[in-house]
């Protein structure tokens, strides 16, 4: 069923499924030391870089095993822009989560919102999800400022609740259900 959702176009950017020509696009963001700050892991070298898209190849369903999708964004021109995670919590109930990372070459210009709010509809719509969250490092006011734009209510503050890269964080957990979607 996702194969056939997928390329998705949007207004400005498709959606489409990672692919071996992705891994210096990959590379060249999650090395970086400012996009990896609020992620759970150190920034990427190149072994890490082959096997996680590797990885992200594979995930390509929510109805059967890895029951994940991910997604490289681009831009018009056809340039890596970002990506976005889906991916199945519970099962049995349809709870999913979302998550993504933009190039920061291409912040500022609202494909974050698009990319993801065209996710989340062929959430909601095609691929029979229930509930979605999103959660993140509290100190990341920007991922905290897209969920808001994307409809999302949050739902809690987790105080101190993740040891990570020798620090405790917080950590925001924002829900989404159908009916929050913005209406367009």
């Amino acid at each position: 069923m996702a194969d056939a959702l997928f390329p998705h176009r949007t207004e400005r950017l498709a959606l489409r499924f990672h692919e071996p020509r992705d891994h210096d696009d990959l590379l060249r963001v999650y090395r970086r030391e400012d996009v990896a700050r609020y992620l759970l892991e150190e920034p990427w070298t190149r072994e890490q870089t082959t096997e996680r898209l590797a990885k992200r190849i594979t995930r390509r369903t929510l109805f059967d095993e890895p029951h994940s999708l991910s997604l490289i964004i681009e831009d018009a021109q056809g340039r890596y822009a970002g990506d976005l995670a889906l991916w199945l919590t519970d099962v049995e109930h349809r709870q999913a989560e979302i998550g993504w990372v933009l190039d920061p070459a291409h912040a500022g210009r609202g494909y974050a919102t698009e990319a993801a709010s065209a996710l989340l509809r062929l959430a909601f719509t095609r691929l029979d999800v229930h509930r979605v969250a999103a959660e993140m490092d509290a100190r990341n006011d920007a991922s905290a400022a897209l969920a808001r734009r994307l409809g999302f209510r949050l739902e809690g503050h987790m105080i101190e609740d993740l040891y990570c890269k020798g620090e405790y964080t917080d950590t925001f957990v924002f829900g989404m259900l159908a009916r929050d979607l913005p209406q367009t």
